[in-house]
């Protein structure tokens, strides 16, 4: 089963992140890169992402005169999307688990962030026979 381990976050989550020490950031990205490690070994991994600044990102909304119809830089007290990790593992607990570990990536002094990762499966499409 394949599953997609979504990061959201805040601005203000964001701002934080960025008063870190280069210790404390290099402690939290040392266990980020040791998960994404153990996936790859032991064949779970498929991709990791994260994305560029929200001011950056822009809505999608159909199209006028031939042109996409945007809206503009998210809020911002707007919770948006960090980053991503797909994974293909046999049960929604290994799933949970993993979300887990990346949960509780050091933050300052050590301490887990905690960061509420969501968990979600990707849809399957199976055919019917007729």
């Amino acid at each position: 089963m394949k599953y997609i381990l979504l990061m959201s976050g805040t601005k203000a989550g964001v701002e934080t992140y960025h008063t870190w020490s280069q210790k404390d950031i290099e402690a939290h990205m040392a266990v980020l890169r040791g998960i994404t490690n153990d996936l790859t070994a032991s064949g779970e991994f498929v991709a990791s992402q994260g994305l560029a600044a929200p001011r950056e990102a822009r809505v999608v909304r159909g199209e006028k005169n031939g042109l996409p119809v945007t809206d503009g830089i998210f809020p911002e007290s707007k919770e948006f999307l960090l980053g991503y990790w797909i994974v293909e593992v046999a049960t929604p607990e290994r799933a949970y688990a993993i979300a887990g570990r990346i949960s509780a990536a050091p933050g300052p002094g050590g301490v887990p962030t905690n960061m509420p990762i969501e968990v979600r499966q990707f849809a399957t499409h199976e055919s019917k026979s007729q």
